[in-house]
């Protein structure tokens, strides 16, 4: 029901929200016709009133609960962002500006931005190797524009946020995961169908993995060792063990889940997340056996995942803007709120020590921003 108000709700940028309503607009006056008469109530009123009553009760129980906190100003032309992670240890938020070419550091603790880091080609995932002092940026353009196809992974040193070393990913390298114990990076090649394994000790390309289809989100799950990618043209999940570097097993994906392509590991509730963007749902699968245990409707276009994982809170961002909110507490989603939070919001980070949400906004009012939001309590 909240795509169709979505119009309906706006965030605007001077701390004021506001929410305004209009049926007149849409429908026309509602009273007395164009000679001064009372008209009867059509089927067609008595069914649109109905609906509307329908959407407004359906949201009572979530209504306000992820709440607009502040919005702050981001440099760049209004462009595309895609991924962003947080290094909770030092309250820093990585921001890839795909569009603007571009990384951007912002510090939650001092809501300021730390860093421009420009001259980035068409950056998309990003991961922390925080005890190698890393993070990898999948590039998927190339330093001249005349060159398609060339995507890289980009290792920035995080003491002084400097590219240390480019390596080859042909392709669209997307999203990506870390697996400590190897200290190796696995990344999800979309149009390649592949997923490259990069080896710090030294800097290398270490393998190729086929794996039979376009590459979506990757996630390590720390419990079984094991790295988990999601096979969206095929409805798979395949599982990688990166020490051997083979691919152990391969799940097949309910058909109630089409093209999965977003991935998240809660290694605590042993549970995983996949996010349907074909259709618009949350599958989520009990580990380690992947056994079905919930499949529940989300914004359309569902991309990025986040997990407060302090309060057991799930985010869902979609790229229609919707976002939804799961409490994951009882070892199964369970929806708390769902809502539109701004245009093209499918990026989503949050922060466990304050629980604040951040999701980077490609172009409100001509300018991008980061809109910071806070999940109430009931």
């Amino acid at each position: 029901m909240n795509e169709l108000i979505e119009p309906l709700l706006s965030f605007p940028v001077d701390n004021r929200p506001a929410v305004s309503v209009s049926l007149v607009s849409r429908f026309g006056p509602i009273g007395k016709n164009a000679i001064g008469t009372s008209p009867k109530p059509s089927p067609l009123w008595l069914l649109l009133l109905l609906f509307c009553l329908c959407a407004i009760l359906t949201n009572t129980a979530y209504a306000d609960r992820l709440q607009w906190v502040r919005d702050l100003p981001l440099p760049g032309q209004p462009a595309r962002f895609d991924y962003e992670t947080l290094d909770p240890a030092n309250g820093r938020l990585y921001i890839n500006h795909m569009g603007a070419n571009r990384v951007l550091v912002y510090d939650v603790r001092s809501q300021r931005l730390l860093a421009d880091l420009p001259g980035i080609p068409r950056p998309t995932g990003i991961t922390l190797a925080a005890q190698s002092g890393l993070a990898f940026v999948s590039a998927t353009g190339s330093r001249f524009g005349f060159l398609m196809n060339r995507g890289h992974v980009l290792a920035i040193r995080l003491s002084d946020l400097t590219v240390v070393a480019r390596l080859p990913a042909d392709g669209f390298p997307d999203g990506s995961a870390w697996a400590p114990p190897q200290r190796r990076l696995f990344v999800s090649n979309e149009r390649g169908g592949v997923e490259t394994v990069i080896g710090v000790d030294p800097m290398r390309v270490i393998k190729t993995l086929a794996l039979n289809g376009e590459a979506g989100n990757s996630a390590y799950d720390p419990i079984d060792k094991l790295v988990w990618v999601n096979v969206q043209s095929t409805g798979e999940l395949v599982a990688i063990e990166p020490q051997a570097l083979n691919i152990v097993r391969r799940i097949k994906l309910p058909p109630s889940c089409v093209h999965n392509h977003g991935l998240l590991i809660d290694d605590a509730k042993r549970l995983a997340f996949v996010a349907c963007d074909g259709n618009a749902r949350l599958l989520t699968l009990a580990l380690p056996g992947m056994q079905t245990i919930g499949m529940d409707a989300v914004g359309k276009e569902p991309d990025v995942l986040a997990l407060d994982t302090r309060r057991q809170l799930l985010y869902i961002a979609a790229e229609s803007g919707i976002v939804s909110v799961f409490s994951v507490a009882a070892g199964k989603p369970e929806r708390l709120w769902r809502g539109w939070v701004g245009p093209d919001a499918h990026s989503v980070a949050v922060d466990p020590e304050s629980g604040l949400s951040y999701f980077p906004l490609d172009n409100v009012r001509g300018h991008p921003l980061l809109r910071v939001m806070r999940l109430a309590t009931p």
